[in-house]
């Protein structure tokens, strides 16, 4: 194979919200800027994503074409269906091995967004199994319906948030149930574990009286109380039925699914005998979750830190969006699953940062960078969508430990 070696000033690795908004910032200033996605279309996850949002619906893909339009503008070059399988600094610059030849710039952003997290589950190999993220794709993305009477396994917020667009899209969907108690599953099968994040989610509930039910439910931490008195039949929610008390035991079928066993549980999700039955669909959708897809991050040298507010183990960073390693920053769902808002934000403060740190901005390089920093706190504060809850704290603590450790010299 012909490898070529290409030179920028910035090679911005991911396509999506926070990696296109990050290019057009950086291009503006005068770098050049080559954006990589291993998908065939720029967009990332908001090629697929819509919510109502304070009255209007916020669309995913208008939002996308109008980045790529102005990346366009700005001369970016946008280069997809290519693969990152390597980084490695040699003479002060960054060397990224693709699928299509070696790529060097000075400077690399990591924009890499999050994975979907594996949910077995006895059956899930049937065809008719996927992953709510894949439902998602099918129906948003390609206009194909992933079957004609779904069930969704696994409650979080991905879970609710693809169920309502999939009901939206004229989706049938049965419920959105527990997943069995298991090892993977964790706490995400107990009731109470459930019931404590929906309650974090009562600004999102469709219905006045919800709202207020679930903050006063929160603030006097009756998690456990209400899951016990949760009704065993479940609540509608969007009009999809959402079932706390009842978890999916295995998915059933020959030769593609045809129905899932269901049981009710207790408060501590264990299976109440001769509740079992039979709920007759053609396809489930599996929903454990998002984790930082980082990688490349370990590639690249880069320590690592656990923080389950934000999805697990995330590289080390600055909230100027810079890692310990000289010339690598990071945005997005890389640095902690959060909204495709708050992911644009932090792609506009790394790409202030790199502008910073290159020199471009001159005196004025601190405050455009503080004001950066801001936006992206106005942005957190102010979103509906939060996946953990604890989000500003976890945040705080990463930050703390890298003013002590990092900015202090302590490797």
């Amino acid at each position: 194979m012909n490898r070529q070696r290409q030179q920028s000033d910035v090679i911005v690795v991911g396509a999506g919200p926070a990696g296109l908004s990050a290019a057009i910032v950086a291009a503006e200033n005068g770098l050049r800027v080559t954006v990589i996605d291993e998908f065939p279309e720029p967009g990332g996850r908001m090629l697929g994503q819509f919510h109502e949002e304070r009255g209007h619906w916020w669309v995913g893909k208008r939002i996308a074409d109008e980045l790529i339009e102005q990346n366009r503008a700005q001369g970016v070059k946008i280069r997809c269906g290519v693969s990152v399988y390597g980084m490695l600094k040699v003479d002060g610059l960054w060397e990224v091995s693709t699928s299509q030849g070696t790529m060097i710039a000075p400077r690399v952003l990591l924009a890499t967004g999050a994975a979907e997290i594996p949910m077995p589950t006895d059956g899930w190999t049937l065809p008719g199994v996927m992953s709510i993220g894949a439902a998602q794709v099918m129906s948003n993305v390609h206009y194909v319906k992933p079957g004609k009477r779904g069930l969704v396994i696994g409650v979080n917020v991905l879970a609710m948030a693809i169920a309502r667009e999939l009901s939206v899209s004229g989706v049938t969907l049965a419920g959105i149930v527990l997943p069995p108690s298991s090892p993977f599953a964790g706490k995400s099968a107990l009731p109470k574990e459930n019931l404590r994040l929906l309650m974090g989610l009562s600004h999102l509930a469709p219905s006045p009286i919800l709202r207020f039910g679930g903050k006063f439910a929160n603030a006097l931490g009756m998690a456990g109380i209400v899951s016990s008195l949760f009704p065993r039949g479940g609540i509608k929610i969007w009009d999809i039925p959402l079932k706390l008390r009842t978890a999916a035991l295995a998915i059933n079928g020959t030769d593609r699914v045809e129905s899932v066993t269901l049981a009710d549980v207790n408060g501590q999700g264990e299976i109440i005998a001769g509740s079992e039955r039979e709920e007759a669909v053609d396809f489930v959708a599996l929903a454990g979750g998002l984790y930082p897809l980082a990688e490349l991050a370990s590639v690249a040298g880069c320590p690592f830190i656990y923080t389950p507010e934000l999805g697990g183990h995330l590289p080390l960073h600055s909230e100027r969006m810079q890692t310990p390693v000289e010339g690598l920053y990071v945005a997005g769902n890389i640095t902690g699953v959060e909204s495709a808002l708050v992911a644009m934000a932090q792609g506009r403060l790394a790409a202030a940062s790199i502008c910073n740190d290159a020199g471009l901005y001159g005196h004025e390089g601190e405050h455009k960078v503080a004001n950066a920093i801001e936006e992206v706190r106005r942005v957190r504060a102010s979103a509906l969508i939060q996946f953990h809850p604890g989000i500003p704290e976890a945040r705080r603590k990463i930050y703390l430990l890298w003013r002590d450790t990092i900015q202090a010299g302590v490797r």
